[in-house]
């Protein structure tokens, strides 16, 4: 029995963004289908401890991983995937903190390609943080950019990730912006990656047509989005049980009567209607459930392990 390391630079040369939106696109199909055993994760120490597993049935393959949260420090993300299969006895380990960006920037591959306008090139990122370079990646790799604003408390930190992703982003407007509302006027994608425990802006800062993608609330105490914005929008979410659990905003909204429960659209349900009419305004709000990792987990399997 061999156990195979793989570290963040080998996960970011042996995965691009585009199989990894693949991936993780089939993984929110059969998480729709039935075909994950996916228990809702443990949050420990209010969520900077947290473990995730999956079981996919049809491949008899499960992940498990572990890691713990600290925005004070660099990287804030820190773990391990540990990867597993009755059919071999080998096991891979990856870093979790590279898993996890690009299998969150994956999500939000999937949702943008399925609700942003077919002609959306105007992203508003809102936080510099380590899940920003593959939110814009993701964005870019289904709707090119033609303009990228990134928003950030920090200016040095907004400039800083606009000089990492520069040579990736030739020919597209780049620009920092030190006020979120202002920032999403014109924007035909916004996305939100922060760990904020009040709304960003206001709902009627946006466009009469905007995309939003919300990654940063992943406790009940957190919130990114506006009550007004939920409400008017088509709301679609990376898995009902997860949501009601861990989505600040969700659970304000819900509360405050502004959604019903009825009205929250899993990704993977909606992936299976794409013709239905989700009007001008749509948001995708992600707290990242454990098939995500798995579907991330699989492809370094496949790479990696003989």
């Amino acid at each position: 029995m061999k156990t195979i390391t793989v570290g963040e630079r080998e996960i970011r040369e042996a995965v691009t963004m585009a199989e990894a939106i693949d991936a993780v696109r089939r993984g929110f199909v059969d998480l729709a289908r039935g075909a994950f055993e996916m228990p809702t994760r443990t949050a420990l120490r209010d969520g900077q401890f947290l473990v995730m597993s999956a079981h996919h049935r049809p491949t008899a393959s499960a992940m498990i991983k572990t890691l713990s949260l600290n925005f004070e420090r660099k990287p804030a993300i820190a773990g391990t995937v540990v990867w597993s299969e009755t059919g071999r006895l080998d096991h891979l380990v990856a870093d979790a903190g590279a898993v996890t960006t690009l299998r969150t920037g994956a999500a939000i591959g999937v949702a943008t390609d399925l609700l942003a306008a077919p002609e959306a090139g105007r992203l508003t990122l809102i936080g510099a943080g380590g899940q920003a370079p593959d939110q814009v990646r993701a964005v870019h790799a289904v709707r090119p950019l033609r303009r990228l604003t990134v928003v950030d408390a920090d200016p040095r930190r907004a400039q800083a990730l606009l000089e990492v992703l520069e040579p990736e982003l030739a020919g597209v407007e780049l620009r920092t912006a030190a006020d979120a509302e202002s920032a999403v006027q014109d924007a035909e994608i916004v996305c939100c990656a922060t760990n904020a425990t009040s709304p960003l802006f206001t709902e009627a800062a946006l466009p009469a047509q905007v995309h939003v993608n919300a990654i940063g609330a992943y406790r009940p105490t957190m919130r990114e989005l506006p009550d007004e914005l939920l409400a008017g929008s088509t709301v679609v979410i990376d898995e009902l049980d997860a949501i009601l659990e861990e989505s600040g905003e969700i659970i304000h909204a819900l509360e405050a009567g502004a959604v019903t429960e009825d009205a929250l659209i899993e990704l993977g349900t909606a992936l299976t209607a794409p013709s239905a009419d989700r009007g001008k305004r749509t948001v995708f709000k992600t707290v990242g459930v454990a098939m995500q990792d798995w579907a991330v987990a699989r492809l370094l399997a496949e790479k990696f392990l003989p």
